[in-house]
């Protein structure tokens, strides 16, 4: 299949969510020679300032550094940009403001397969870091669906948390897993039909297989859009003024 367009991944955010995303695409991309894969053009920038800490007002904004990371894929030859982080997703209008080819929110795919595949479904659990949570990032945006919310509690939230550093700090035993599939249990038993993994770290340790429930994986959505866009499945939408 031809290749249309070049991705720009803005990543390291974090670094082995990063990987996991360029892992998924190399796999699903049906190839029988390094001529077959596509062509990506990633910024992998761990020293992005905490996005938690920004978006709570605790440390200055992840904005500029990740604006000027966009700019420089677009230099560099990109077509439409991505992001492997959902809190990052806070600062979309810095990005934006930067360049002038698509970014394409990982936030609003995700909502889109919802739609698509679970159209009756009006209580949404969202499996997501205090970032992503605070900026309402999901909240809004099933909000405007029509949809309900269910997330953590303050205490939740800081187990998630305790979970997502550690993952981050190279650790997938079994304590992590037994805390991220306790928290997503409390959610659906608040009611939720679809759970949203809407950190990439999420995916690392857990899966659809490990809930009763569908789990919607924000990196498995973001790989096969950006695979669309890449072929020219989907048509790129037009750069917002």
């Amino acid at each position: 299949m031809k290749q249309h367009k070049t991705p720009g991944v803005l990543g390291g955010m974090g670094p082995e969510a990063t990987i996991d995303f360029m892992t998924c695409l190399l796999r699903l991309t049906p190839a029988d020679a390094d001529q077959d894969h596509l062509r990506l053009i990633i910024d992998h920038n761990p020293q992005v300032p905490d996005r938690h800490a920004a978006i709570t007002g605790k440390e200055p904004s992840a904005g500029p550094v990740l604006a000027g990371m966009a700019a420089g894929l677009e230099h560099a030859g990109a077509d439409f940009l991505v992001m492997t982080c959902n809190s990052a997703h806070a600062f979309q209008a810095d990005i934006e403001q930067a360049i002038s080819i698509p970014f394409l929110s990982m936030i609003d795919m995700v909502l889109q397969d919802l739609k698509d595949q679970h159209p009756e479904v009006k209580n949404v659990g969202v499996m997501a870091a205090d970032g992503c949570l605070e900026a309402q990032l999901y909240q809004r945006a099933l909000a405007a669906q029509g949809r309900h919310s269910i997330i953590w509690n303050d205490g939740e939230r800081q187990q998630f948390m305790e979970a997502m550093y550690r993952i981050k700090s190279g650790l997938h035993d079994q304590p992590v897993r037994d805390s991220l599939l306790e928290l997503g249990e409390h959610l659906r038993h608040r009611g939720a039909e679809v759970l949203i993994a809407g950190c990439t770290e999420i995916p690392l340790i857990i899966g659809p297989e490990d809930f009763t429930i569908p789990l919607l994986s924000s990196t498995a959505i973001l790989v096969r859009h950006t695979m669309d866009y890449a072929l020219g499945q989907r048509s790129l939408p037009p750069r917002q003024a």
